[in-house]
């Protein structure tokens, strides 16, 4: 396992694990970032990161990013 940080982009990795805080956790899972998603990296600058996830693009920050396991 490794933070969705470390994805390279245009591959796609399915999520394993959210960590966090239980609301952290939550809001992700609102967001559709929940275990067996299967998610691709479209773009990375400095850590943060646009990703595609049930055909909805999403930016996340490199904090919330660390939290997302692949």
């Amino acid at each position: 396992m490794m933070p969705l940080t470390y994805a390279s982009a245009g591959q796609e990795n399915v999520i394993k694990r959210v960590a966090g805080k239980p609301e952290v956790r939550q809001h992700l899972e609102t967001m559709g970032f929940v275990v067996g998603a299967i998610i691709t990296v479209i773009s990375s600058v400095n850590g943060n990161l646009i990703v595609n996830v049930k055909n909805t693009r999403v930016a996340l920050d490199q904090q919330l990013a660390n939290k997302i396991m692949i």
